[in-house]
């Protein structure tokens, strides 16, 4: 006799079969989910869909339209990518998974890419998804599997597996295809036909799907071409010093040169930032206003701080105004969807009053500005400001890249820069660092250091956060003059000592708890580094404390 469980799915109570696979039950599913399931939350635990259902359990089926899903239903198409690049050209035929752009995944490949060699790879990969191969989860002896990766010329995947203390790793398989990732894979190819590639060059292209923000299609490629520039410049300057990957800065600390690897990439973020204010002193007959934006946790304090210590040095003399102190009063607030107060959106901000006063300024106006009075939900009028001729007005906001704002002032007069920690070093050359984290990890520090928040509370505020960014930030980001990478080379390793202990006090029981670990998995494979020789000024500081700028 088959013994029966009850169990709940998707809310609904179920009996199966004592030992049943997920895969199994998400058949009887998929008819209400637009995409492929790709795995379950499993009592608060993700599973991939070859988990054995034994006792009574509550299952929330996911698809690529979650977060969770979409970072795994990624690692399946580079699994695929791999394996059509293998099938075509042998081993040979090398890519380097570098960051995001445009939605996408820009990917390096070491040989010759043409247009016509991409669509092969396309067609390749279609190939694999109708064959609905199987992705095998093995566990295998840690040093079999460097010796394997070192066999294959893998050696940064060797490398990886040399700072991790497991006897055993997981590798995944896809036909004669093994390799490492740090996240869950999908059980086959058949959930994984949702994707394009976009050519660029000879040797490079973006890997597309849909994703968390625009699900209902893939994205048609946008070209960004200030972001793509910064992105290359930085990636040119850590193969320069031999710093790509999580096992190059792991080498540097290891051998005990990590203080000079922190003073050569400080001094060149400040030469950055120093040649973002020589651009603006070349402009100081025409413009008047520097607009600074960034997504959260991306130094925009910092930075737009030490801009004007760059531009005192030229003789000019920045003034700060918040676009925060404009906003509406909070009965004028506009409310979101769950009725409340939207403070991201721009039409919480009296623009009106905020384009008029700007501009009075700017024509030598004395001007009474308001500090907005966030416990009365009021502005207050009570600071006077005039420019005198060496005066630049300095506005830092989420808006301040939005072409609906100052539309009474010429664009000549201004200066638009837009910042984010754009993360240069990859996990391997398979396994990237998202931007995503390396700023949630950011913010998880300061908020529990100057808030007391714990990192539950910032972790449930973050998908709110990240769908502010995309609706008012990101959509403007080709609007700025300049572009400033706020990340450091070497910050991964000095982030994990603040955040990895706070990161642990998630409970197993609590619904952050996968994120918690997702994030702590991916820490593991970094050694830590000391703040002890990071200086002063450093952006990191805005986050772990000891900053010039803010103690």
């Amino acid at each position: 006799m088959i013994e029966t469980i009850e169990i709940k799915v998707n809310g609904e109570e179920k009996k199966v079969s004592k030992g049943i696979k997920l895969q199994e039950i998400a058949s009887e599913y998929q008819k209400d989910y637009r995409y492929p399931i790709l795995l379950a939350r499993v009592d608060n635990r993700l599973k991939e869909l070859t988990y054995e259902v034994k006792e009574r359990c509550t299952v929330e089926f996911l698809d690529l339209t979650s977060c969770e899903g979409n970072r795994i239903h990624i690692n399946g198409l580079i699994l695929i990518l791999l394996y059509a690049l293998n099938s075509l050209y042998g081993e040979n035929a090398k890519i380097k998974v570098q960051h995001s752009l445009d939605k996408g995944i820009f990917i390096k490949t070491e040989f010759r890419l043409t247009e016509t060699k991409l669509q092969k790879i396309k067609d390749v990969m279609n190939e694999i998804v109708k064959k609905d191969l199987p992705i095998s989860r093995m566990n295998i002896d840690r040093m079999e599997a460097m010796q394997y990766f070192l066999e294959i010329g893998e050696e940064t995947k060797a490398g990886v597996l040399k700072y991790t203390t497991d006897n055993y790793i997981t590798l995944y398989r896809l036909g004669n295809v093994y390799d490492y990732f740090y996240n869950l894979m999908p059980t086959s190819t058949e959930r994984l036909k949702d994707f394009d590639l976009t050519f660029l060059n000879d040797s490079s292209f973006v890997l597309r799907f849909p994703t968390v923000y625009i699900n209902e299609k893939i994205k048609k490629y946008e070209h960004h071409p200030h972001m793509f520039d910064v992105f290359e410049e930085y990636k040119e300057w850590a193969n320069l010093i031999g710093v790509e990957t999580s096992v190059d800065l792991n080498k540097v600390v290891s051998t005990g040169k990590i203080s000079d690897l922190i003073k050569i990439d400080e001094t060149l973020q400040g030469n950055r930032l120093l040649n973002v204010a020589r651009q603006i002193n070349k402009l100081r007959n025409k413009v008047k206003i520097v607009l600074l934006a960034g997504p959260s946790s991306s130094g925009k304090t910092t930075t737009s701080r030490k801009l004007c210590m760059y531009l005192k040095s030229f003789g000019l003399n920045p003034i700060a105004l918040g676009m925060d102190d404009y906003f509406k009063d909070k009965a004028d607030t506009p409310k979101d969807e769950n009725g409340n107060y939207d403070f991201e959106c721009l039409e919480a901000v009296d623009l009106k009053l905020f384009d008029k006063q700007v501009q009075e300024l700017i024509t030598g106006t004395k001007v009474t500005v308001p500090t907005y009075n966030f416990p009365l939900g009021k502005k207050e009028f009570n600071h006077d400001i005039q420019l005198a001729q060496n005066d630049i007005i300095i506005i830092e906001g989420i808006h301040a890249l939005d072409p609906k704002i100052l539309t009474n002032i010429s664009r000549e007069k201004k200066f638009k820069i837009y910042i984010s920690p754009l993360t240069e070093i990859s996990m391997d050359s398979h396994n990237r660092i998202p931007t995503t984290d390396n700023r949630l990890l950011r913010r998880i520090v300061r908020d529990n250091r100057t808030r007391n928040y714990g990192v539950e509370k910032t972790l449930k505020q973050w998908p709110s956060v990240r769908q502010g960014e995309e609706k008012y930030i990101f959509p403007y980001q080709d609007e700025s003059d300049a572009t400033i990478n706020s990340a450091a080379i070497y910050e991964m390793g000095v982030l994990k000592t603040y955040v990895e202990p706070l990161l642990y006090s998630v409970e197993s029981t609590s619904p952050y708890y996968e994120e918690a670990r997702r994030l702590l998995n991916a820490l593991r494979l970094f050694l830590p580094i000391p703040s002890e020789s990071i200086p002063e000024d450093a952006v990191i500081r805005e986050f772990i404390g000891g900053s010039y700028f803010h103690e």
